[in-house]
């Protein structure tokens, strides 16, 4: 027997048995992470691990810290982090967030994103030569082979629960061809979603100089990877198999790497999902997304130590305790924009004006207790390559963006629809 399958009969026999122990109900199990977590980050007695000393960023004062009446921030030991409402977009907690580090395996979060935009997750994927040997030797993988066949989705499974590195360039052949050309995509994708200072240059996240994000931009593809419900399926997964292969003739159990997802070490109330990384360089890199209520956090932790986990849940409790969701009460009275003389024969003889009407409701997450009236509003009228032109609202407490609305003007087309407000 190969080295290779050696060693992959004994991560399977392993992993079998602590999946069927899950499944039982057993909780608190202690199980091997591939190398995008640290190899000292085990199993501790505390609910999360703390480091001593603590790292040289643990004193550094969040940047949110500056707002006005806003809850002071925890102290972490990572260098960077966002803690990001999805629903409302507002920043609750920022440390070095436009800073460029190295994100380590979270950039997988963006390869199954373009996964599940372009591929059909039914269709059949073969692994190449390239792609099954075209790793670093010891890093994440589930061992798939040059010429194996699996499944879109047991692809992107095992790319974001086992964290499987070859399958990261699987991914990226089937979508784009070579893997070049879909860093070009990552690229061209994570510009669409505002990330200003980001740029990748591999589909996994292997160490590489060329290969950086920061925490705000991250937090972006993080809430374009949760609002897409296909993409939510794969880093919400517990647990998953992947039956025998054309090659490989015996069951893969994947575990989600998560322990803060329930069951876990480190388990977290409404943590729902996420995803882990790390290497040297990059230090311990965490994407976690969390539920309660009517709040949906998205915590990113950059270079931080034993896995993150103690830094996600300062910011997770820090979010949960200190915030709260509130509807914006807007007026039902459309807000009006000023025409050009040519534009008002085409707007269906309106005059000088056009209103601008809400068609949904809009909420802010603020520091618990505040008046809404204290909150400030700052609108622009965005175009539509086609259809309606929009007015986006979006309402700030003392400088800080804690929530939008939008509204559509009812122009000639839209006037032949009803358009509800509030």
């Amino acid at each position: 027997m190969s080295r290779k399958k050696l060693h992959m009969k004994i991560k399977r026999i392993f992993c079998g048995v602590l999946a069927a122990g899950m499944l039982l109900g057993q909780t608190g199990a202690v199980w091997a992470e591939a190398t995008d977590t640290p190899a000292n980050d085990t199993a501790a007695s505390s609910p999360t691990p703390t480091p001593d000393p603590h790292t040289e960023y643990y004193a550094q004062e969040a940047d949110t810290d500056s707002i006005q009446g806003w809850p002071v921030g925890p102290k972490i030991e990572a260098q960077a982090a966002v803690l990001m409402d999805l629903n409302t977009e507002a920043v609750l907690y920022s440390k070095n967030a436009d800073t460029q580090l190295y994100p380590a395996s979270i950039t997988k979060l963006l390869t199954c994103l373009l996964g599940c935009e372009n591929l059909d997750i039914n269709a059949q994927l073969t692994l190449s030569q390239q792609a099954a040997y075209g790793i670093e030797a010891g890093s994440s993988t589930i061992y798939g082979d040059a010429g194996e066949v699996f499944t879109v989705e047991q692809c992107l499974m095992a790319l974001m629960l086992e964290s499987a590195n070859e399958m990261a360039l699987g991914i990226g052949e089937e979508v784009s061809g070579s893997v070049k050309k879909f860093v070009e995509l990552m690229n061209t994708r994570a510009a669409q979603l505002g990330c200003k200072n980001t740029h990748f240059n591999n589909p996994n996240g292997l160490p590489d100089p060329t290969h950086v994000t920061t925490a705000s931009d991250m937090a972006k593809i993080a809430k374009a990877a949760w609002q897409n419900p296909l993409c939510r399926k794969f880093f919400t997964t517990d647990l998953y198999n992947i039956p025998p292969t054309n090659i490989f003739n015996e069951t893969r159990y994947l575990l989600n790497h998560h322990k803060m997802m329930a069951g876990r070490d480190y388990a977290y109330d409404g943590v729902l999902g996420g995803k882990t990384g790390y290497t040297d360089a990059a230090g311990a890199t965490l994407i976690t997304y969390a539920k309660r209520g009517n709040m949906t956090l998205v915590a990113v932790v950059l270079n931080s130590v034993n896995g993150a986990w103690a830094d996600t849940k300062s910011l997770l409790d820090y979010g949960f305790d200190n915030f709260e969701v509130q509807k914006v009460k807007v007026s039902k009275n459309p807000v009006p924009k000023k025409n050009l003389p040519s534009e008002q024969y085409l707007l269906n003889n309106c005059g000088n004006t056009y209103p601008f009407y809400y068609t949904r409701n809009v909420y802010v997450t603020v520091p618990t207790g505040t008046d809404l009236s204290t909150l400030t509003k700052k609108q622009a009228i965005l175009s539509n390559a086609v259809g309606p032109l929009r007015l986006k609202s979006k309402y700030y407490f003392n400088g800080q963006m804690v929530g939008w609305g939008m509204q559509y003007e009812r122009s000639i087309l839209t006037n032949l629809l009803t358009i509800p407000t509030l």
